[in-house]
Order: C-alpha cells, then structure tokens, then sequence
C-alpha cells in the first residue's frame, strides 16, 4: 500500500514535469497566445482519442463541469499572460490551492489541517520570492484574469476528483476539443514557421495529451489538495529549462523560492504518505 502511495504522487510530480515544459516550448513558437492555446489542445486529441474510450464519456454534469472549467483554466491563463506579466499569471493561478482547501472539504469531504494550512502558506510564500522581481500591480484586467484562472485550475481539480470513481480522462477530453474551438478564430490571423509547428506538436502530445493522460489516471488515487500541491512544481521547474535552453538564468530570490517550494512539497508529500500507510 505504501508504494502505491508513493507511485501516485510520483506519477503527479512527473505530470508537474511535462507542464512545465510549456514555457521553453512556447518562447520557441512565433504566433499568436490565444492560437498557442487552441492549437496545443487540437495536438492534443489524437493522443487522448488513443486512451479514451466510448465509455469514459458519460456527458454527466461533473464531466462537463471539468471541461469546461479546464477550458476556462487556459483561456484565461493565455489571456491573463497577455495583459499582465507572466510572473502574475503564474502566481495568481496557483493560489489555486488555497480555493482548493476552502472547497474540498465540503465538496469532496476531504479534511484539511493546520499542518496542510501552513505548508500552503509557505509554498505561496516561496512562489512569491521565486517571482519577485517580476511581479507588478498594473494591468488590472490581466491580474483579474489571473485570479480568475487560479479559481477554474482549482475547480478543475475538486471536478476531476469527483470523478475518481469514474473516467476524469472524459473531461480532458472535452476540455481540449472546447479550447480549440473557443481558440478557434485566432488561428487565421497568420501562419506559424516549421520549427513552431515542431513546438506546437510537441506541445499538444507530451505536454498536454501525455501528461493529462498521467493526471487523470492519479487524480483518482491522491486529494484534490494534493494534486494541486505537487503541480506547484510546475511553475518551479519551467524556468530551469528556459536557463538550461536560454540565456535566461534565474536571479538568488528565484532560487531560494524555489528551494523553498521544492522541500515544503516533499515534506508534505512524504509525511502524507507515511500517515495513511
């Protein structure tokens, strides 16, 4: 029981590895964000139409509450990038736990303690450091939208738990084919190059279609709360592979932030998983 514990955190941390990705890859495509987007998702399908079955979509109202709270994450996550600095949107859409903790308990019965409160608390603390000397009180409506998408990331979470017992991978699904369609019209505005359809592939199979395969899969096995913990990875580790691909290297608070989000995760995780074996 312990392993098992064990592998389904793994198989949400390496979930947090693929998003992440997300950053390098899209500085290397030349188009529009809200075409990024819808594209990425259309990339997507076919891997997902591979796992997906006829029977995990169910069109119940928890599945369609999922997609279209997955479509809502990343459309106002892209336009949120657009009007505000990056360093906002990321860090407004994981406040996401926090939404998660208020909700979870009466939504998905899942308890929250003090020890789950204070990890919470200093896992943001470290997110701001990490994003500090980028962070800004301008754009209003970008920071709005940033907000916003932190509200839809955690929905999606506490949707996709609901269905732990059922096929979360059906909400993916239509999630993606939403996305698309909403991000439809901003694809015609111009044409992407070779080397940004390369990105845009690989975009919409690893860091999307493979890695919300593995996510849906573990979100039946770990806490809404915890899922949304481990993906705070994600943001951690997209600026490492920009520094590895770029000349972009991260400044002394960034690191001492994401140090400090690495090992309150770890803590959190391990101990989680001592306590229930």
């Amino acid at each position: 029981m312990k392993n098992r514990r064990y592998k389904y955190i793994v198989l949400m941390a390496m979930t947090a590895v693929l998003w992440s990705l997300g950053g390098v890859l899209i500085k290397n495509v030349h188009w529009n964000a809200s075409a990024i987007a819808g594209m990425r998702s259309i990339f997507a399908l076919p891997i997902l139409l591979v796992i997906v079955r006829r029977k995990d979509i169910t069109l119940s109202k928890v599945q369609i509450a999922g997609a279209i709270c997955y479509c809502a994450t990343l459309t106002c996550y892209v336009q949120a990038m657009v009007l505000t600095t990056a360093a906002n949107a990321v860090l407004l859409q994981y406040s996401a736990p926090i939404y998660v903790a208020l909700l979870g308990g009466w939504l998905l019965k899942e308890k929250v303690n003090k020890f789950d409160w204070m990890i919470i608390f200093i896992t943001i603390g470290g997110m701001i450091l990490f994003f500090l000397d980028d962070l800004s009180t301008s754009n209003i409506w970008g920071n709005l939208l940033g907000i916003l998408s932190g509200v839809f990331f955690a929905a999606m979470f506490i949707f996709m738990r609901m269905q732990k017992d059922a096929s979360p991978i059906g909400s993916v699904f239509l999630g993606n084919i939403l996305v698309g369609l909403v991000n439809l019209p901003f694809m015609f505005e111009s044409m992407p190059d070779g080397q940004s359809w390369i990105c845009l592939a690989v975009l919409g199979i690893v860091q999307i279609g493979l890695a919300y395969a593995i996510y849906s899969y573990a979100i039946k096995h770990v806490t809404a709360l915890e899922a949304v913990m481990i993906t705070m990875l994600e943001p951690v580790l997209g600026p490492v592979w920009v520094a590895i691909f770029t000349p972009e290297i991260p400044g002394p608070w960034a690191m001492v932030g994401g140090t400090i989000v690495i090992i309150a995760i770890g803590i959190r995780s391990i101990r989680k998983a001592r306590t229930l074996n």
